[in-house]
Protein backbone atom coordinates (compact mmCIF):
# COMPACT_ATOMS: atom_id res chain seq x y z
CA UNK A 1 0.00 0.00 0.00
CA UNK A 2 1.68 3.37 -0.75
CA UNK A 3 1.11 6.31 1.33
CA UNK A 4 0.13 9.37 -0.76
CA UNK A 5 1.07 12.65 1.58
CA UNK A 6 -2.18 14.45 1.80
CA UNK A 7 -2.89 17.76 -0.22
CA UNK A 8 -1.46 20.57 0.11
CA UNK A 9 -3.30 23.86 1.04
CA UNK A 10 -1.88 25.66 -2.16
CA UNK A 11 -3.42 23.36 -4.04
CA UNK A 12 -7.08 24.80 -3.47
CA UNK A 13 -5.49 28.06 -4.61
CA UNK A 14 -4.84 25.96 -8.08
CA UNK A 15 -8.39 25.29 -9.17
CA UNK A 16 -9.07 26.71 -12.52
CA UNK A 17 -11.44 29.47 -13.15
CA UNK A 18 -14.21 29.12 -15.97
CA UNK A 19 -15.84 32.51 -17.18
CA UNK A 20 -17.90 34.34 -19.97
CA UNK A 21 -18.45 31.38 -22.26
CA UNK A 22 -19.84 30.67 -25.67
CA UNK A 23 -21.45 28.13 -28.26
CA UNK A 24 -21.19 28.20 -32.65
CA UNK A 25 -24.38 28.28 -34.18
CA UNK A 26 -24.33 24.16 -35.14
CA UNK A 27 -22.76 23.51 -31.67
CA UNK A 28 -19.76 22.07 -33.00
CA UNK A 29 -17.86 24.55 -30.66
CA UNK A 30 -17.84 26.04 -27.24
CA UNK A 31 -15.72 29.10 -26.49
CA UNK A 32 -15.32 30.00 -23.11
CA UNK A 33 -12.68 32.37 -20.72
CA UNK A 34 -9.94 30.48 -18.41
CA UNK A 35 -6.70 30.90 -16.78
CA UNK A 36 -5.35 27.67 -17.98
CA UNK A 37 -2.44 29.15 -18.78
CA UNK A 38 -2.18 30.98 -15.65
CA UNK A 39 -3.91 34.29 -17.02
CA UNK A 40 -7.22 34.52 -18.54
CA UNK A 41 -7.45 33.99 -22.04
CA UNK A 42 -10.26 32.29 -24.65
CA UNK A 43 -10.23 28.67 -24.99
CA UNK A 44 -12.23 26.30 -27.18
CA UNK A 45 -13.21 22.70 -27.53
CA UNK A 46 -14.66 20.84 -30.25
CA UNK A 47 -18.31 19.37 -29.46
CA UNK A 48 -19.20 16.65 -28.43
CA UNK A 49 -15.43 16.47 -26.87
CA UNK A 50 -11.89 17.55 -27.24
CA UNK A 51 -9.15 18.39 -26.04
CA UNK A 52 -8.64 22.89 -25.02
CA UNK A 53 -7.47 24.70 -27.34
CA UNK A 54 -6.34 28.06 -26.81
CA UNK A 55 -7.53 31.30 -29.09
CA UNK A 56 -6.01 34.52 -27.43
CA UNK A 57 -2.65 35.32 -25.76
CA UNK A 58 -3.26 38.76 -24.68
CA UNK A 59 -3.60 37.37 -21.10
CA UNK A 60 -6.25 39.93 -20.36
CA UNK A 61 -9.71 39.40 -18.65
CA UNK A 62 -12.62 38.82 -20.76
CA UNK A 63 -15.74 40.78 -20.91
CA UNK A 64 -17.96 38.52 -23.35
CA UNK A 65 -18.19 36.77 -25.91
CA UNK A 66 -20.53 36.57 -29.06
CA UNK A 67 -19.67 34.30 -32.28
CA UNK A 68 -21.01 35.13 -35.66
CA UNK A 69 -23.93 33.09 -36.25
CA UNK A 70 -22.37 31.80 -40.06
CA UNK A 71 -18.48 31.08 -38.23
CA UNK A 72 -17.12 34.36 -39.98
CA UNK A 73 -15.80 36.02 -36.85
CA UNK A 74 -15.54 36.11 -32.59
CA UNK A 75 -16.13 38.58 -31.15
CA UNK A 76 -14.64 39.65 -27.64
CA UNK A 77 -14.42 42.32 -25.28
CA UNK A 78 -10.99 42.80 -23.35
CA UNK A 79 -9.76 45.45 -20.93
CA UNK A 80 -5.73 45.64 -19.93
CA UNK A 81 -4.69 45.14 -16.91
CA UNK A 82 -8.00 45.83 -14.28
CA UNK A 83 -8.58 49.01 -15.95
CA UNK A 84 -11.87 47.76 -17.03
CA UNK A 85 -11.96 49.73 -20.25
CA UNK A 86 -12.96 47.25 -22.33
CA UNK A 87 -13.06 47.22 -26.22
CA UNK A 88 -14.44 45.27 -28.41
CA UNK A 89 -11.97 42.94 -30.52
CA UNK A 90 -12.83 40.98 -33.44
CA UNK A 91 -10.93 37.20 -33.42
CA UNK A 92 -10.48 34.55 -36.29
CA UNK A 93 -12.26 31.80 -35.45
CA UNK A 94 -9.41 29.84 -35.60
CA UNK A 95 -8.06 32.03 -32.84
CA UNK A 96 -5.12 33.74 -32.83
CA UNK A 97 -4.18 37.87 -32.66
CA UNK A 98 -7.17 40.03 -31.71
CA UNK A 99 -8.02 42.99 -33.61
CA UNK A 100 -9.68 46.54 -32.59
CA UNK A 101 -13.06 46.65 -33.94
CA UNK A 102 -13.97 50.02 -33.30
CA UNK A 103 -11.42 53.01 -33.01
CA UNK A 104 -11.71 54.83 -29.79
CA UNK A 105 -9.83 56.63 -27.32
CA UNK A 106 -8.29 54.81 -24.62
CA UNK A 107 -10.23 55.56 -21.53
CA UNK A 108 -13.48 54.41 -23.68
CA UNK A 109 -15.17 51.58 -22.89
CA UNK A 110 -17.50 49.39 -25.35
CA UNK A 111 -20.31 46.60 -24.64
CA UNK A 112 -21.51 44.21 -26.73
CA UNK A 113 -25.60 43.91 -26.79
CA UNK A 114 -26.44 41.83 -29.64
CA UNK A 115 -25.19 40.37 -32.89
CA UNK A 116 -27.84 39.79 -35.49
CA UNK A 117 -28.98 36.09 -36.41
CA UNK A 118 -27.26 37.12 -40.25
CA UNK A 119 -24.21 37.98 -38.41
CA UNK A 120 -24.43 41.53 -40.29
CA UNK A 121 -25.20 43.71 -37.44
CA UNK A 122 -23.56 44.61 -34.32
CA UNK A 123 -25.35 46.44 -31.04
CA UNK A 124 -23.10 47.96 -29.05
CA UNK A 125 -22.81 50.67 -26.07
CA UNK A 126 -20.06 52.97 -26.37
CA UNK A 127 -18.84 55.82 -23.59
CA UNK A 128 -17.41 57.56 -26.20
CA UNK A 129 -18.74 61.52 -26.22
CA UNK A 130 -21.22 60.40 -23.56
CA UNK A 131 -18.79 58.72 -20.53
CA UNK A 132 -21.76 59.01 -17.80
CA UNK A 133 -24.94 57.78 -19.76
CA UNK A 134 -23.39 55.42 -23.03
CA UNK A 135 -25.13 55.81 -26.62
CA UNK A 136 -25.75 52.52 -28.02
CA UNK A 137 -25.32 52.11 -32.06
CA UNK A 138 -25.85 49.57 -35.12
CA UNK A 139 -23.09 48.72 -36.77
CA UNK A 140 -22.50 46.88 -40.08
CA UNK A 141 -19.82 44.48 -38.81
CA UNK A 142 -18.82 44.05 -42.85
CA UNK A 143 -18.75 47.83 -43.93
CA UNK A 144 -18.59 49.60 -40.74
CA UNK A 145 -21.32 51.70 -41.68
CA UNK A 146 -23.39 52.10 -38.18
CA UNK A 147 -25.93 54.51 -36.94
CA UNK A 148 -27.11 55.89 -33.41
CA UNK A 149 -29.77 53.88 -31.98
CA UNK A 150 -30.27 55.24 -28.45
CA UNK A 151 -28.65 58.36 -26.76
CA UNK A 152 -28.27 57.40 -23.32
CA UNK A 153 -29.65 61.28 -21.51
CA UNK A 154 -30.50 61.12 -17.94
CA UNK A 155 -29.51 57.57 -17.50
CA UNK A 156 -27.03 54.90 -18.18
CA UNK A 157 -28.77 53.15 -21.07
CA UNK A 158 -27.71 50.01 -23.00
CA UNK A 159 -29.40 47.98 -25.24
CA UNK A 160 -31.22 44.61 -23.42
CA UNK A 161 -32.73 42.73 -26.74
CA UNK A 162 -33.46 43.02 -30.52
CA UNK A 163 -36.31 41.23 -32.10
CA UNK A 164 -35.28 38.98 -34.83
CA UNK A 165 -36.18 41.22 -37.96
CA UNK A 166 -34.40 44.21 -35.99
CA UNK A 167 -37.69 46.20 -35.93
CA UNK A 168 -37.72 46.37 -31.90
CA UNK A 169 -34.98 47.30 -29.92
CA UNK A 170 -35.55 46.77 -25.95
CA UNK A 171 -33.18 48.91 -23.68
CA UNK A 172 -32.54 49.58 -20.19
CA UNK A 173 -32.16 53.31 -18.38
CA UNK A 174 -30.30 52.60 -14.95
CA UNK A 175 -30.62 55.37 -12.52
CA UNK A 176 -29.39 53.22 -9.49
CA UNK A 177 -28.91 49.40 -8.73
CA UNK A 178 -32.32 49.68 -7.48
CA UNK A 179 -34.10 52.07 -9.81
CA UNK A 180 -33.90 51.08 -13.65
CA UNK A 181 -37.00 51.75 -15.97
CA UNK A 182 -37.14 49.65 -19.77
CA UNK A 183 -38.42 51.19 -23.21
CA UNK A 184 -38.68 49.84 -26.43
CA UNK A 185 -38.13 51.10 -29.93
CA UNK A 186 -40.64 50.01 -32.03
CA UNK A 187 -40.17 51.59 -35.52
CA UNK A 188 -40.77 55.02 -35.13
CA UNK A 189 -42.39 54.65 -31.54
CA UNK A 190 -40.90 54.19 -28.38
CA UNK A 191 -43.04 52.33 -25.31
CA UNK A 192 -42.68 52.69 -21.91
CA UNK A 193 -42.93 49.34 -20.57
CA UNK A 194 -43.83 50.14 -17.11
CA UNK A 195 -47.65 51.14 -16.52
CA UNK A 196 -46.38 53.70 -13.89
CA UNK A 197 -42.96 54.68 -14.91
CA UNK A 198 -43.16 57.93 -12.31
CA UNK A 199 -43.38 55.14 -9.34
CA UNK A 200 -39.42 53.65 -8.30
CA UNK A 201 -38.97 50.48 -8.96
CA UNK A 202 -36.12 48.09 -11.04
CA UNK A 203 -36.76 46.63 -14.23
CA UNK A 204 -34.35 44.67 -15.66
CA UNK A 205 -33.51 41.46 -18.46
CA UNK A 206 -35.66 42.49 -21.25
CA UNK A 207 -36.74 39.80 -24.15
CA UNK A 208 -38.42 40.63 -27.10
CA UNK A 209 -40.34 37.50 -28.77
CA UNK A 210 -42.54 38.60 -31.21
CA UNK A 211 -44.92 41.29 -30.51
CA UNK A 212 -43.83 41.41 -26.84
CA UNK A 213 -41.58 42.07 -24.55
CA UNK A 214 -40.55 39.80 -21.34
CA UNK A 215 -39.20 41.53 -18.83
CA UNK A 216 -38.74 41.28 -14.96
CA UNK A 217 -39.93 43.94 -12.63
CA UNK A 218 -40.41 45.07 -8.93
CA UNK A 219 -43.37 47.57 -9.45
CA UNK A 220 -45.41 47.40 -6.25
CA UNK A 221 -43.64 44.22 -4.62
CA UNK A 222 -41.00 43.11 -2.73
CA UNK A 223 -39.31 40.83 -4.91
CA UNK A 224 -39.25 40.49 -9.00
CA UNK A 225 -41.44 38.77 -10.99
CA UNK A 226 -41.93 38.30 -14.86
CA UNK A 227 -44.28 40.43 -16.50
CA UNK A 228 -44.43 41.15 -20.59
CA UNK A 229 -45.48 44.40 -22.62
CA UNK A 230 -47.90 44.21 -25.80
CA UNK A 231 -46.26 45.86 -28.09
CA UNK A 232 -49.90 46.28 -30.07
CA UNK A 233 -52.19 46.52 -27.57
CA UNK A 234 -49.70 49.02 -25.01
CA UNK A 235 -50.36 47.31 -21.95
CA UNK A 236 -48.61 45.33 -19.25
CA UNK A 237 -49.37 41.65 -18.21
CA UNK A 238 -47.89 40.11 -14.50
CA UNK A 239 -47.15 36.90 -15.69
CA UNK A 240 -45.56 34.70 -12.77
CA UNK A 241 -44.99 35.90 -9.34
CA UNK A 242 -42.93 33.88 -7.01
CA UNK A 243 -43.19 34.06 -2.71
CA UNK A 244 -39.93 35.09 -1.00
CA UNK A 245 -38.06 34.89 -4.30
CA UNK A 246 -36.68 37.41 -6.67
CA UNK A 247 -36.33 36.87 -10.88
CA UNK A 248 -32.93 38.01 -11.13
CA UNK A 249 -32.17 36.45 -14.92
CA UNK A 250 -34.03 36.05 -17.97
CA UNK A 251 -33.45 34.03 -21.24
CA UNK A 252 -35.61 33.20 -24.15
CA UNK A 253 -35.52 30.34 -26.38
CA UNK A 254 -36.64 30.85 -29.36
CA UNK A 255 -36.90 27.35 -31.22
CA UNK A 256 -39.07 26.08 -28.03
CA UNK A 257 -40.65 29.36 -27.33
CA UNK A 258 -40.33 29.15 -24.01
CA UNK A 259 -37.69 31.81 -20.91
CA UNK A 260 -35.66 30.24 -18.66
CA UNK A 261 -35.86 32.20 -15.57
CA UNK A 262 -33.17 32.65 -12.94
CA UNK A 263 -34.15 33.44 -9.25
CA UNK A 264 -32.46 33.75 -6.25
CA UNK A 265 -33.62 32.56 -2.70
CA UNK A 266 -31.13 34.09 0.05
CA UNK A 267 -27.70 32.11 -0.53
CA UNK A 268 -29.23 29.96 -3.47
CA UNK A 269 -30.22 30.13 -7.44
CA UNK A 270 -32.85 28.12 -8.53
CA UNK A 271 -34.26 27.83 -12.66
CA UNK A 272 -37.39 27.78 -13.87
CA UNK A 273 -39.05 27.36 -17.59
CA UNK A 274 -41.78 29.11 -18.95
CA UNK A 275 -43.34 27.78 -21.78
CA UNK A 276 -45.16 31.26 -23.64
CA UNK A 277 -47.88 29.28 -25.70
CA UNK A 278 -48.63 26.88 -23.06
CA UNK A 279 -48.33 29.18 -20.52
CA UNK A 280 -46.88 26.63 -18.14
CA UNK A 281 -44.23 26.71 -14.96
CA UNK A 282 -41.82 24.43 -14.31
CA UNK A 283 -38.67 24.25 -11.89
CA UNK A 284 -35.70 22.75 -13.82
CA UNK A 285 -34.12 20.43 -11.08
CA UNK A 286 -30.06 20.82 -11.52
CA UNK A 287 -26.74 19.81 -9.97
CA UNK A 288 -25.54 23.46 -9.06
CA UNK A 289 -26.84 25.71 -6.04
CA UNK A 290 -25.71 28.35 -8.41
CA UNK A 291 -25.89 29.68 -12.15
CA UNK A 292 -22.87 31.80 -12.98
CA UNK A 293 -24.21 32.23 -16.75
CA UNK A 294 -26.54 30.35 -19.34
CA UNK A 295 -26.50 30.38 -23.18
CA UNK A 296 -29.38 29.04 -25.57
CA UNK A 297 -28.37 27.18 -28.63
CA UNK A 298 -30.26 27.73 -32.05
CA UNK A 299 -31.44 24.60 -31.37
CA UNK A 300 -32.86 24.94 -27.75
CA UNK A 301 -29.97 23.12 -26.04
CA UNK A 302 -29.63 24.52 -22.74
CA UNK A 303 -25.91 24.72 -22.10
CA UNK A 304 -25.15 26.23 -18.04
CA UNK A 305 -21.91 27.68 -16.00
CA UNK A 306 -22.82 26.68 -12.57
CA UNK A 307 -21.07 25.66 -9.02
CA UNK A 308 -21.95 24.41 -5.58
CA UNK A 309 -19.83 25.42 -2.27
CA UNK A 310 -18.17 22.39 -2.97
CA UNK A 311 -17.76 22.14 -6.60
CA UNK A 312 -16.13 24.46 -8.54
CA UNK A 313 -17.67 25.93 -11.57
CA UNK A 314 -18.32 23.68 -14.54
CA UNK A 315 -20.00 23.63 -17.79
CA UNK A 316 -23.14 21.42 -18.22
CA UNK A 317 -25.37 21.30 -21.21
CA UNK A 318 -29.20 20.14 -20.61
CA UNK A 319 -30.37 17.45 -22.93
CA UNK A 320 -34.38 17.92 -21.43
CA UNK A 321 -33.57 15.25 -18.66
CA UNK A 322 -30.13 15.19 -17.88
CA UNK A 323 -27.43 17.38 -17.54
CA UNK A 324 -24.26 16.22 -19.54
CA UNK A 325 -21.07 17.45 -18.61
CA UNK A 326 -19.26 19.32 -21.47
CA UNK A 327 -16.12 21.05 -19.49
CA UNK A 328 -15.40 19.76 -15.92
CA UNK A 329 -13.12 21.47 -13.41
CA UNK A 330 -12.03 20.19 -9.96
CA UNK A 331 -9.53 21.25 -7.06
CA UNK A 332 -5.98 19.87 -8.20
CA UNK A 333 -5.57 16.13 -6.44
CA UNK A 334 -8.28 17.04 -3.72
CA UNK A 335 -10.93 14.83 -3.60
CA UNK A 336 -14.66 16.71 -3.18
CA UNK A 337 -15.02 14.66 0.04
CA UNK A 338 -12.38 16.82 1.51
CA UNK A 339 -13.80 20.27 0.41
CA UNK A 340 -16.40 22.21 3.20
CA UNK A 341 -20.24 22.69 2.70
CA UNK A 342 -21.64 26.20 3.26
CA UNK A 343 -23.87 25.71 6.71
CA UNK A 344 -26.49 28.54 6.33
CA UNK A 345 -27.65 30.23 9.48
CA UNK A 346 -29.60 33.09 10.69
CA UNK A 347 -29.05 35.52 13.63
CA UNK A 348 -30.87 38.42 14.52
CA UNK A 349 -29.20 41.85 14.25
CA UNK A 350 -29.51 44.86 16.71
CA UNK A 351 -33.32 46.05 15.60
CA UNK A 352 -34.67 42.30 15.16
CA UNK A 353 -33.87 42.48 11.44
CA UNK A 354 -33.38 38.18 10.54
CA UNK A 355 -29.77 38.03 9.12
CA UNK A 356 -28.57 34.86 7.08
CA UNK A 357 -24.93 34.17 6.54
CA UNK A 358 -23.01 30.72 5.28
CA UNK A 359 -20.91 29.23 7.90
CA UNK A 360 -18.15 27.58 6.97
CA UNK A 361 -16.12 25.22 9.91
CA UNK A 362 -12.47 24.15 9.20
CA UNK A 363 -12.22 20.18 10.01
CA UNK A 364 -11.42 19.14 13.47
CA UNK A 365 -8.07 17.79 11.89
CA UNK A 366 -6.54 20.99 10.64
CA UNK A 367 -8.62 23.27 12.47
CA UNK A 368 -6.47 26.04 14.42
CA UNK A 369 -9.29 27.51 16.21
CA UNK A 370 -9.36 30.85 14.73
CA UNK A 371 -12.32 32.62 12.23
CA UNK A 372 -12.32 34.58 9.04
CA UNK A 373 -14.58 37.00 10.01
CA UNK A 374 -15.47 38.43 5.20
CA UNK A 375 -18.40 40.64 4.68
CA UNK A 376 -19.19 40.63 0.85
CA UNK A 377 -18.26 43.13 -1.71
CA UNK A 378 -21.11 44.73 -3.53
CA UNK A 379 -22.64 46.11 -1.13
CA UNK A 380 -26.01 45.47 -3.14
CA UNK A 381 -24.34 41.94 -4.20
CA UNK A 382 -24.56 38.88 -1.61
CA UNK A 383 -22.47 35.46 -0.62
CA UNK A 384 -23.91 32.56 -2.24
CA UNK A 385 -23.64 28.92 -1.95
CA UNK A 386 -20.82 29.39 -5.09
CA UNK A 387 -17.38 28.21 -4.88
CA UNK A 388 -14.57 29.75 -3.75
CA UNK A 389 -11.01 28.73 -3.65
CA UNK A 390 -9.82 30.97 -1.36
CA UNK A 391 -12.22 29.76 1.36
CA UNK A 392 -11.54 26.46 0.79
CA UNK A 393 -7.74 27.62 1.04
CA UNK A 394 -8.98 28.85 4.21
CA UNK A 395 -10.12 25.92 5.86
CA UNK A 396 -7.63 23.42 4.58
CA UNK A 397 -5.18 26.12 6.64
CA UNK A 398 -7.35 25.92 9.74
CA UNK A 399 -9.61 28.97 9.73
CA UNK A 400 -13.15 28.26 9.72
CA UNK A 401 -15.22 31.34 7.64
CA UNK A 402 -17.99 33.17 8.30
CA UNK A 403 -20.05 35.22 5.60
CA UNK A 404 -22.89 37.49 6.69
CA UNK A 405 -25.78 38.55 4.19
CA UNK A 406 -26.20 41.89 5.82
CA UNK A 407 -28.67 44.30 4.88
CA UNK A 408 -28.58 45.45 1.97
CA UNK A 409 -27.28 42.24 0.15
CA UNK A 410 -29.22 40.81 -2.84
CA UNK A 411 -31.27 37.81 -2.94
CA UNK A 412 -33.83 38.88 0.35
CA UNK A 413 -36.44 41.22 -1.59
CA UNK A 414 -36.22 45.12 -2.76
CA UNK A 415 -36.70 46.59 0.82
CA UNK A 416 -33.93 44.72 2.17
CA UNK A 417 -31.31 45.26 -0.77
CA UNK A 418 -33.01 49.49 -0.71
CA UNK A 419 -31.39 49.19 3.20
CA UNK A 420 -27.86 50.19 2.84
CA UNK A 421 -28.44 52.85 0.51
CA UNK A 422 -26.86 55.94 1.62
CA UNK A 423 -26.45 54.40 4.85
CA UNK A 424 -23.00 52.09 3.95
CA UNK A 425 -21.68 53.05 7.68
CA UNK A 426 -24.53 51.70 10.55
CA UNK A 427 -27.17 49.38 9.85
CA UNK A 428 -24.87 46.88 7.55
CA UNK A 429 -22.02 47.71 10.03
CA UNK A 430 -23.79 46.44 13.40
CA UNK A 431 -25.06 43.46 11.17
CA UNK A 432 -21.84 42.74 11.20
CA UNK A 433 -21.33 43.20 14.97
CA UNK A 434 -23.90 41.16 15.77
CA UNK A 435 -22.84 38.63 13.46
CA UNK A 436 -19.20 38.78 15.31
CA UNK A 437 -21.42 38.59 18.69
CA UNK A 438 -23.63 35.73 17.25
CA UNK A 439 -19.75 33.38 16.90
CA UNK A 440 -19.13 34.53 20.17
CA UNK A 441 -22.30 33.33 22.09
CA UNK A 442 -22.05 29.93 20.00
CA UNK A 443 -18.78 29.49 20.93
CA UNK A 444 -17.53 29.23 17.43
CA UNK A 445 -15.02 31.84 17.97
CA UNK A 446 -13.66 34.91 20.89
CA UNK A 447 -12.01 38.34 20.29
CA UNK A 448 -8.61 36.84 20.04
CA UNK A 449 -9.32 34.04 17.73
CA UNK A 450 -11.16 36.57 15.02
CA UNK A 451 -10.17 37.92 11.84
CA UNK A 452 -11.96 40.45 9.58
CA UNK A 453 -10.98 39.92 6.01
CA UNK A 454 -13.05 41.78 3.12
CA UNK A 455 -12.67 43.03 -0.42
CA UNK A 456 -14.38 46.23 -2.16
CA UNK A 457 -17.30 47.30 0.05
CA UNK A 458 -15.94 44.68 1.88
CA UNK A 459 -12.67 46.18 2.42
CA UNK A 460 -14.39 48.87 3.50
CA UNK A 461 -16.61 46.99 6.07
CA UNK A 462 -13.11 46.19 7.35
CA UNK A 463 -11.97 49.25 7.77
CA UNK A 464 -14.50 50.99 9.30
CA UNK A 465 -14.95 47.93 12.04
CA UNK A 466 -11.30 48.37 12.64
CA UNK A 467 -11.88 52.34 13.51
CA UNK A 468 -15.14 51.46 15.34
CA UNK A 469 -15.08 47.81 16.93
CA UNK A 470 -11.59 46.58 16.99
CA UNK A 471 -11.63 44.68 20.17
CA UNK A 472 -13.61 42.30 18.43
CA UNK A 473 -11.32 40.86 16.59
CA UNK A 474 -7.47 40.03 16.17
CA UNK A 475 -6.09 41.60 13.30
CA UNK A 476 -7.51 43.00 9.54
CA UNK A 477 -7.12 42.65 5.99
CA UNK A 478 -8.22 45.14 2.82
CA UNK A 479 -8.48 44.29 0.03
CA UNK A 480 -9.24 47.01 -2.01
CA UNK A 481 -11.69 48.97 0.58
CA UNK A 482 -12.66 52.95 0.05
CA UNK A 483 -11.11 54.61 3.31
CA UNK A 484 -12.85 58.16 2.76
CA UNK A 485 -16.90 58.59 1.15
CA UNK A 486 -15.99 62.10 0.17
CA UNK A 487 -12.44 61.31 -2.08
CA UNK A 488 -14.33 58.17 -2.89
CA UNK A 489 -17.56 59.47 -3.95
CA UNK A 490 -15.15 61.45 -6.58
CA UNK A 491 -13.13 59.19 -7.59
CA UNK A 492 -15.34 56.56 -9.24
CA UNK A 493 -15.70 56.23 -12.91
CA UNK A 494 -18.05 58.09 -14.80
CA UNK A 495 -20.95 55.91 -15.64
CA UNK A 496 -21.45 55.18 -11.71
CA UNK A 497 -21.47 59.20 -11.12
CA UNK A 498 -25.15 60.00 -11.68
CA UNK A 499 -26.44 56.80 -9.45
CA UNK A 500 -23.67 57.70 -6.38
CA UNK A 501 -26.63 60.25 -4.84
CA UNK A 502 -28.39 57.26 -4.17
CA UNK A 503 -25.73 54.43 -3.61
CA UNK A 504 -23.64 56.61 -1.19
CA UNK A 505 -25.27 59.98 -0.48
CA UNK A 506 -23.96 63.27 -1.80
CA UNK A 507 -21.26 64.86 0.14
CA UNK A 508 -22.80 68.20 0.56
CA UNK A 509 -26.05 67.84 1.54
CA UNK A 510 -25.04 64.39 3.51
CA UNK A 511 -21.69 66.00 5.06
CA UNK A 512 -22.25 64.84 8.41
CA UNK A 513 -23.36 61.26 7.30
CA UNK A 514 -20.42 60.50 5.17
CA UNK A 515 -17.53 61.77 8.21
CA UNK A 516 -19.47 59.37 10.65
CA UNK A 517 -19.51 56.79 7.95
CA UNK A 518 -15.42 56.93 6.54
CA UNK A 519 -13.29 55.06 8.18
CA UNK A 520 -10.42 57.22 7.64
CA UNK A 521 -12.44 59.26 10.54
CA UNK A 522 -11.42 56.73 13.67
CA UNK A 523 -8.10 56.53 12.79
CA UNK A 524 -7.05 56.98 16.17
CA UNK A 525 -9.31 53.94 16.87
CA UNK A 526 -7.09 51.83 14.13
CA UNK A 527 -4.50 50.29 16.79
CA UNK A 528 -4.73 46.70 15.43
CA UNK A 529 -1.99 44.46 12.83
CA UNK A 530 -3.25 45.21 9.32
CA UNK A 531 -2.88 44.04 5.67
CA UNK A 532 -3.88 45.71 2.66
CA UNK A 533 -3.87 45.03 -0.72
CA UNK A 534 -4.66 47.19 -3.75
CA UNK A 535 -4.57 46.83 -7.88
CA UNK A 536 -2.77 49.94 -8.57
CA UNK A 537 -5.25 50.40 -12.32
CA UNK A 538 -8.85 49.99 -10.28
CA UNK A 539 -11.35 52.76 -11.67
CA UNK A 540 -13.39 51.65 -8.62
CA UNK A 541 -11.67 52.39 -5.93
CA UNK A 542 -8.45 54.37 -6.91
CA UNK A 543 -4.63 53.40 -5.63
CA UNK A 544 -5.42 56.54 -3.27
CA UNK A 545 -7.69 55.37 -1.23
CA UNK A 546 -5.49 52.91 -0.27
CA UNK A 547 -2.45 54.99 0.21
CA UNK A 548 -3.58 57.38 2.00
CA UNK A 549 -5.03 55.16 4.98
CA UNK A 550 -1.50 53.10 4.92
CA UNK A 551 0.42 56.18 4.99
CA UNK A 552 -1.89 57.61 8.07
CA UNK A 553 -1.91 54.27 10.10
CA UNK A 554 2.61 54.04 9.34
CA UNK A 555 2.29 57.65 10.47
CA UNK A 556 1.00 56.80 13.76
CA UNK A 557 3.44 53.65 14.13
CA UNK A 558 0.67 50.97 13.54
CA UNK A 559 1.87 47.54 12.26
CA UNK A 560 0.74 47.77 8.26
CA UNK A 561 1.68 45.75 5.32
CA UNK A 562 1.36 46.59 2.31
CA UNK A 563 0.55 44.52 -1.39
CA UNK A 564 0.47 46.96 -4.49
CA UNK A 565 -0.56 44.81 -7.38
CA UNK A 566 1.16 47.25 -10.52
CA UNK A 567 -0.99 45.09 -13.34
CA UNK A 568 -4.60 44.41 -11.86
CA UNK A 569 -7.45 46.43 -10.61
CA UNK A 570 -10.27 45.60 -9.12
CA UNK A 571 -10.09 41.38 -8.76
CA UNK A 572 -7.68 39.08 -9.62
CA UNK A 573 -6.87 38.35 -13.77
CA UNK A 574 -4.02 36.59 -13.28
CA UNK A 575 -3.04 33.37 -11.19
CA UNK A 576 0.08 34.16 -9.97
CA UNK A 577 -1.48 37.30 -8.33
CA UNK A 578 -3.83 35.70 -6.70
CA UNK A 579 -1.82 32.70 -5.59
CA UNK A 580 0.63 35.57 -3.99
CA UNK A 581 -2.50 38.09 -2.56
CA UNK A 582 -3.92 34.96 -0.65
CA UNK A 583 -0.79 33.43 0.63
CA UNK A 584 0.30 36.96 2.08
CA UNK A 585 -3.30 36.77 3.93
CA UNK A 586 -2.89 33.09 5.04
CA UNK A 587 0.87 34.24 6.24
CA UNK A 588 -0.29 37.30 7.86
CA UNK A 589 -2.80 35.91 9.77
CA UNK A 590 -0.77 32.86 11.11
CA UNK A 591 1.81 35.60 12.26
CA UNK A 592 -1.01 37.09 14.16
CA UNK A 593 -2.62 34.24 15.58
CA UNK A 594 1.15 32.79 16.53
CA UNK A 595 3.19 35.41 17.85
CA UNK A 596 1.54 38.72 17.73
CA UNK A 597 0.41 40.53 21.21
CA UNK A 598 -3.07 41.17 21.38
CA UNK A 599 -3.29 45.07 21.99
Amino acid sequence: MIDFPKPAAKQFLQTLALGRFAVTSNEDQLLFVSNLSGKMNLWSIELPGGFPSQLTFENQSIGSIHVDPKGRYTLITSDFDGDENYKIKVLSPAGGQAKLLIPAEEQTKQFVSHISDDGEYLYYATSQRNPEFFNSFRRNVMTGEEELLVAGEDALTTIESVSEDGCVIAYVKNFSNTHSLIEALDGDKTHILSSEPEEIQEMRRAVVAGRKVYYLTNLHDDHHYLASYDLDEKFSTIIKKLPNASMDELDYDAANQCLYVRTLEGAIAKLYRYTIYGEKWKEVASPFDMFLGLKIAKTGALYVLGSTSTSPMQIFKFTGTDWEPIVTNSVPGVPEEMLVEAETIKYPSFDGLQIEALWFKAPDEVSNGATIFWPHGGPQSLETKAFRSYFQYWLANGYSVFAPNFRGSAGYGSDFMKMVERDWGYGPRLDCVKGAEWLFEQGYAKPDTLYCVGGSYGGYMTLLLHGRHKDLFRAFVDIFGPCDLFTFYHSVPDHWKQMMDKFVGNPDRDKEKFIEDSPITYLENMTKPMFVVQGANDPRVVQAESDKIVNALREKGVQVEYLLLEDEGHGFSKKENELLVFERIVAFLDKQRLGHPVR
